[in-house]
């Protein structure tokens, strides 16, 4: 009997760090497929030798993206965008047109199993880019694979995360807007978990689901969170929404932005489950609170390193 053939689009970014060793210990051959396939190389160390593979496949090249799923039976789509920069990396080219080579694709080889990691609050109504995006996405890909499962997760956390490693070093706490946006974040081990229960049952097929964590927390509540850990007394800024989107405006224009018009559009909607569909639990994931992963790596932002004491005062 052959192995089982995954292939991870995305497979370069923080999830895939997570899910891919689960793949490997299922027993899969996975291929990591990326723009930048030599960026995979901490990855070959997660299986038999020979048994991750990075290839060349942008989800807009439709020929490369054809090739990688050859064969495979799992499909998993980690893509995603943060920002928009040039040579083709918009929303649209990659969370839409993207996703949609990507179901075209595993139609045509017959792929059994498409996991679409979109986000909670994808919404094809939405002021914001990136969530009207997310949502075309889904609506794409469940046009060419109607049986695809969609994973709608809140902000990531963990030793990679770009949020809280964002924040943590920063001589200032910008609170958006008061920081009175709420958000629900979810482990990255539990997403992972979740992306392999998606792979190992059928019955949640063409379903979406919610991910959330156990704990809503507003925005300043999470920064407070993080200073709580890392021992920072950097000031809490309030920064009003008019001023924000200025600084959006402004940053849009940079290679590599601390803050978009887009994020600010993004910032003024909670990213908390709806509660209309079937959350974590339906995927029988046990969601672990934040405050068990967030010591194991934000310790390295004390004065002094892990083993630093808080100062009086």
């Amino acid at each position: 009997m052959s192995q089982k053939i995954a292939t991870v689009f995305g497979g370069t970014g923080f999830l895939a760090r997570y899910i891919v060793p689960q793949l490997t210990k299922a027993g899969y051959r996975v291929r990591i497929a990326s723009r930048h396939p030599s960026k995979a190389r901490h990855l070959l160390t997660q299986g038999d030798v020979g048994q991750v593979q990075p290839v060349y496949a942008p989800v807009q090249n439709k020929t490369a993206v054809a090739r990688a799923v050859e064969d495979a039976d799992v499909l998993i789509n980690l893509v995603g965008l943060l920002f928009e920069s040039g040579k083709g990396q918009s929303f649209e080219a990659t969370m839409v047109d993207g996703a949609a080579n990507i179901a075209a694709a595993a139609a045509k080889a017959g792929a059994s199993t498409l996991v679409q990691v979109s986000a909670l609050g994808a919404d094809a109504s939405s002021a914001s880019d990136y969530a009207r995006c997310k949502a075309l996405g889904e609506k794409a890909v469940l046009r060419a694979f109607p049986k695809a499962t969609i994973l709608r997760p809140s902000i990531v956390v963990g030793p990679e995360d770009g949020f809280f490693n964002r924040f943590g070093g920063m001589p200032m706490v910008p609170l958006i807007g008061g920081g009175k946006t709420l958000f629900q974040p979810i482990t990255v081990i539990d997403l992972a978990d979740s992306v392999m229960a998606a792979v190992n049952d059928s019955a949640t097929q063409g379903k979406v689901f919610e991910l959330a964590g156990p704990t809503t927390y507003s925005f300043k509540e999470l920064m407070a969170l993080m200073q709580s850990i890392t021992y920072s007394k950097a000031p809490q800024v309030h920064i009003p929404w008019g001023v924000a989107e200025l600084i959006g405006l402004v940053g849009t224009a940079l290679p590599v932005p601390p803050l978009t018009r887009d994020q600010v559009l993004l910032l003024r909607t909670d990213n908390v489950a709806t509660g209309a569909l079937p959350g974590v639990e339906a995927l029988g994931v046990e969601p672990a609170p934040i405050e068990s992963i967030l010591p194991t790596y934000l310790v390295r932002f004390r004065n002094g390193g892990q083993y630093a004491k808080a100062s009086a005062g």
